[in-house]
């Protein structure tokens, strides 16, 4: 659904409020250099152990290191949560499925983490009743539709602030893609779209996250991303 200007900023406005605090400016380090994306919380269903961390394969990198950056809004009491958490403290680690092009990092450990240091997590997490569904992919074609990124982007003076870039998606086969190329920070970030089903009924979906590209990003859609939840750490 490509949508007029004033809806696409009503979206993206609600959007920060639904989801805003599921997102975390991400930070690895790939052959020796730094490399800036996105990672967001995912609530798999309605147990707490269902709860995933996701971001882009390529971002971790084969050594699964890297750094989650802590706004002071996603953690309680204030104060107390460091301003940065190691993966490398974190057990289990990332689980990389690079054919998939996603990296998932159960929550229980960075839980764990927390409540060690003497803090909470306070976050969003992009819930599953709005995860994409084969039909909401299937509905995209090579007509652009709307399409909004909640992403932690890179400023000059290194600042990762939260922003919403509202670009334009289309599907070609089995590929989903961002027509534009993204700022630097916003590989691994979700990508939302809006839809109408058979019945008109407008609703909200997370289609999937960013993938690095050139010109443009492939999007990892949720049928991929829930076909490697259920795994456990390590290449796939």
């Amino acid at each position: 659904m490509l949508l007029d200007p004033d809806a696409e900023n009503d979206v993206a406005y609600e959007l920060c409020q639904i989801v805003g605090r599921a997102i975390l400016p991400y930070r690895s380090s790939v052959d020796d250099d730094q490399v800036h994306g996105t990672a967001f919380f995912f609530q798999g269903g309605d147990d707490p152990v269902g709860e995933s961390l996701l971001t882009a394969a390529d971002l971790v990198g084969s050594a699964g290191g890297g750094e989650l950056s802590l706004r002071a809004s996603v953690t309680e009491p204030a104060g107390v949560a460091p301003a940065a958490v190691s993966a490398a403290e974190v057990v289990p680690g990332w689980a990389r499925f690079p054919g998939d092009g996603v990296a998932v990092l159960p929550t229980a450990g960075l839980h764990r983490y927390a409540g060690d240091g003497g803090w909470r997590w306070r976050v969003q997490p992009v819930p599953a009743g709005i995860a994409a569904g084969p039909e909401v992919v299937a509905r995209l074609g090579a007509d652009a539709d709307s399409a909004f990124v909640l992403a932690h982007g890179v400023r000059e003076d290194g600042s990762r602030p939260l922003e919403v870039a509202i670009e334009r998606v289309v599907r070609d086969g089995d590929d989903v893609r961002i027509t534009t190329e993204l700022p630097p920070g916003y590989v691994g970030a979700p990508v939302f779209v809006v839809q109408a089903d058979t019945t008109g009924e407008v609703s909200l979906y997370c289609l999937g996250l960013v993938l690095p590209g050139v010109g443009g990003h492939p999007v990892a859609t949720f049928d991929r991303i829930r076909a490697v939840l259920p795994a456990t750490p390590g290449d796939v």
